[in-house]
């Protein structure tokens, strides 16, 4: 059930680009489409070069070559690209790396807003806190082959995006979403392909972070966005405390949906 409001002519001609995250297929972002297009926006959700599949084909594409030749500055390129063929400039939401590519594309001047859910930090942002390093480790194959796809195992997306739920429910999205990922778009968001300048002037941006997130705990969205120094700009965090990495296809995720969805109304 979606709850639909009346539609203005405004938001009529707005466009939502979803922007996915490392690990997970574009489809989850199915429920989010669907949600604000019941809301009068138009939707997009393009799946990242080489993922243009489910995810049950591209496990058992793993390795997968052209995966693990990903790098960011080539995806950021990418989003750009597609953005820019839209007549206006659309509103941004992503998702874990989805978010810092969000981040960078704000920055770029290519979006109307931007919403960065459960962000990727940029370089230099970083955070102590031991869930961060355990939950990466893996995924960053420090001392294995880059040239290999990674493919996170079920117990690792358990700490890692589905904390805290039933074991059912993280065995259907581990089925459903999980797709093999590429070393190095993890290892660069340490790189200057992962730059944010936070002194300059943006438009609205709304940070979105999960007090039950291991990937990407909270403290570092937090960090990342009090980086944004520009007293001119609007520059908005909220934290939901039961959300874990897995906040787009959490039962709770409508409540974050409509959250933006809000935001994005009083601009």
């Amino acid at each position: 059930m979606y709850t639909q409001n009346k539609q203005t002519a405004a938001t009529a001609s707005k466009t939502i680009v979803f922007i996915t995250g490392a690990f997970v297929g574009a489809s989850s972002w199915d429920n989010w489409k669907l949600f604000f297009g019941a809301n009068g926006y138009k939707t997009i959700a393009p799946a990242w070069p080489h993922k243009n599949a489910d995810a049950c084909t591209l496990r058992k594409r793993h390795p997968d070559a052209a995966i693990a030749s990903q790098r960011l500055a080539d995806l950021t390129e990418y989003y750009a690209n597609i953005v820019q063929q839209l007549p206006e400039k659309p509103i941004l939401i992503g998702h874990s790396m989805g978010g810092l590519i969000t981040q960078l594309l704000v920055q770029r001047g290519l979006a109307e807003a931007g919403i960065a859910i459960h962000s990727l930090q940029p370089q230099g942002v970083m955070t102590f806190k031991y869930s961060f390093y355990k939950a990466g480790w893996g995924p960053l194959g420090f001392f294995t082959s880059a040239k290999k796809s990674y493919l996170m195992s079920f117990r690792e997306w358990q700490y890692a995006f589905t904390n805290g739920m039933g074991y059912d429910e993280q065995k259907e999205a581990y089925y459903n979403l999980l797709t093999p990922e590429s070393k190095l778009v993890v290892r660069d968001a340490i790189t200057k392909a992962a730059k944010i300048d936070f002194s300059v002037p943006h438009v609205p941006l709304l940070f979105l972070a999960g007090g039950k997130d291991n990937f990407i705990p909270a403290s570092l969205n937090y960090s990342n966005f009090k980086k944004y120094r520009d007293a001119n700009s609007v520059t908005d965090y909220k934290e939901f405390d039961n959300a874990n990495h897995f906040v787009l296809g959490q039962p709770e995720w409508e409540e974050k949906a409509a959250y933006i969805l809000n935001w994005i109304n009083t601009l």
